[in-house]
């Protein structure tokens, strides 16, 4: 899948979710004064919902330096699928997969590289899978849900087809993000957010030491959901 199409299948989602979000909120607002005048649903029920989602997201990546190492890996595109049950406003949680191409390029630190000045760049293919259990905090406002999540999980990166492979390495990562829900009919809907995964950078090198230090990939993404 190209990047262009890509972009143009994570714009058109964005711009439906904006554009649901524009066109509803009066009328969410305008049922739930109706509802509310007539009987007052328990917050648990009003707020419940079980769905299955699945997002296209741009994986934005930082490097990171230290120990002689430079390490950079390169931004890609990736998808996620994410099984979410909220059971009121401030009780949520969430499962989630991730997977995109994770490219490793290792060079000398400028200025300061030590014994690995002498190094040569090293570039490995990789790709990272992530895995995450998030708590969800959310508020339905009619066919309209912003939400953040917060949560800990796995970041499982893996070098392939590279001359220099080393094993895979897995890092605990930390979550956390946030986005918006928009209900277009009784199950489907649209799915805005960003995440951002925060972990060590991974040891893939046979040349260069790990640089120890923490770094972080930013996930802006859109997709779709079926709620049950």
């Amino acid at each position: 899948m190209g990047l262009k199409w890509k972009s143009a299948v994570l714009t058109a989602i964005a711009i439906a979710a904006l554009s649901g979000a524009a066109g509803q909120a009066q009328t969410g607002a305008n049922s739930q004064a109706q509802a509310s005048s007539t009987r007052r649903a328990p917050a648990n029920l009003s707020d419940s919902q079980f769905d299955i989602g699945g997002s296209f997201y741009e994986a934005l990546n930082d490097s990171s330096t230290g120990n002689g190492t430079q390490q950079t890996t390169t931004n890609s595109q990736g998808g996620m699928v994410e099984a979410r049950y909220i059971y009121s406003s401030l009780i949520g949680f969430e499962m989630t997969y991730g997977y995109n191409p994770a490219n490793q390029t290792f060079t000398p630190a400028t200025g300061n590289c030590g014994y690995a000045c002498a190094n040569p760049k090293t570039a490995l293919t990789a790709h990272a899978s992530e895995v995450g259990m998030d708590w969800v905090f959310s508020k339905r406002f009619g066919n309209i849900r912003p939400f953040a999540v917060a949560g800990l999980g796995f970041f499982i990166t893996s070098p392939s087809r590279s001359t220099y492979e080393v094993n895979t390495v897995v890092r605990g990562t930390f979550i956390g993000g946030g986005g918006v829900d928009v209900g277009l009919s009784q199950h489907f809907g649209v799915r805005a957010q960003v995440r951002d995964n925060v972990y060590k950078a991974p040891n893939l090198s046979a040349f260069y030491p790990a640089t120890g230090q923490y770094t972080h990939t930013i996930e802006p993404g859109a997709g779709v959901y079926y709620r049950f």
